[in-house]
């Protein structure tokens, strides 16, 4: 198992110089999230061989590993001509996970949930175009729902990855997105058994707690999606109950914290999420491999 970190809050930090700030914090792996000077969200790849190849180095030279690389594309649309550009996005972004040595790719499925068939036609349409390329690269793409997508419950994510039906597409469950899920963790996370591979890390309020009115936005019957990614403790997602329920199907994945939006503290936050992390492995995985 490895516990990696989502540099989200680290992005102003020139990216030759992340590796030697992710190893100062404790970690020895990242999951490289979508950052203006590399690959940006919804948009073609801005880094050039040159540099992925001296960030490359550099990671070596920290001792600092890449889990993954997350691109966020509207492969699913809403129009043609946003797919056909994400195709494209996603190609080259594919070229730069294996020039940097990286084995897999987390995404989400994207698209409008309030035209699903027309996003999922979409989806299947630029999965027919690129899965060939994730299979040529040797590259696995892990799948997680996200909130406001045109697939954001846990189980129905689940069938989708399983109807790919490719050894080379997994599934992610995202911690935070607990309440937008189904507010299922165990049932989720058994559901998906060894087709879950990653795991975000962070905690979030229940926004249908308090009969709905946790959150107020008006007029009433927004069509809002309202999460945190906040640290270990802060929220109300149950931690150990999903821990104890990765332990039940045998996980030995990836971890990433992904707490954002506390840029302040992004290093000490990065720090207190390490340990909180390994003290839940610790306790569930007693017999496994402390990260």
């Amino acid at each position: 198992m490895r516990i990696a970190l989502d540099p989200q809050m680290l992005r102003t930090t020139p990216l030759l110089e992340l590796p030697d700030v992710v190893a100062g914090m404790g970690y020895e792996w990242i999951e490289l999230s979508p950052r203006e000077d590399f690959i940006p969200f919804f948009k073609h790849p801005r880094v050039d061989t040159a540099t992925v190849r001296a960030f490359k180095a550099r990671l070596a030279h920290a001792g600092v590993g890449i889990t993954s690389l997350l691109p966020v594309m509207r492969w699913s649309g809403p129009g043609e001509a946003e797919r056909q550009a994400a195709v494209r996005y996603w190609k080259r972004a594919i070229e730069i996970c294996a020039e940097l040595g990286v084995d897999t790719m987390n995404s989400e499925f994207n698209g409008r949930p309030e035209a699903p068939e027309l996003a999922e036609a979409m989806f299947w349409r630029s999965m027919e175009e690129l899965l060939p390329v994730f299979e040529r690269e040797g590259v696995t793409l892990a799948l997680e729902p996200h909130p406001d997508d045109f697939i954001e419950l846990g189980h129905p994510a689940i069938d989708m990855v399983r109807g790919i039906d490719s050894r080379y597409v997994s599934f992610l469950y995202c911690l935070p997105h607990t309440f937008h899920q189904g507010d299922d963790a165990p049932g989720i996370i058994a559901h998906a058994g060894d087709l879950l591979t990653h795991v975000h890390v962070a905690d979030s309020m229940d926004h249908t707690a308090s009969d709905g009115l946790r959150y107020i936005t008006n007029p009433p019957g927004n069509p809002v999606r309202v999460h945190q990614h906040m640290e270990i403790g802060r929220g109300d997602v149950d931690f150990d109950e999903a821990f104890a329920a990765l332990a039940g199907i045998g996980f030995d994945g990836v971890l990433t914290t992904c707490v954002f939006g506390w840029d302040e503290q992004a290093r000490e936050s990065g720090t207190r999420m390490l340990s909180a992390i390994r003290e839940l492995v610790t306790k569930h995985f007693p017999h496994g491999t402390t990260p």
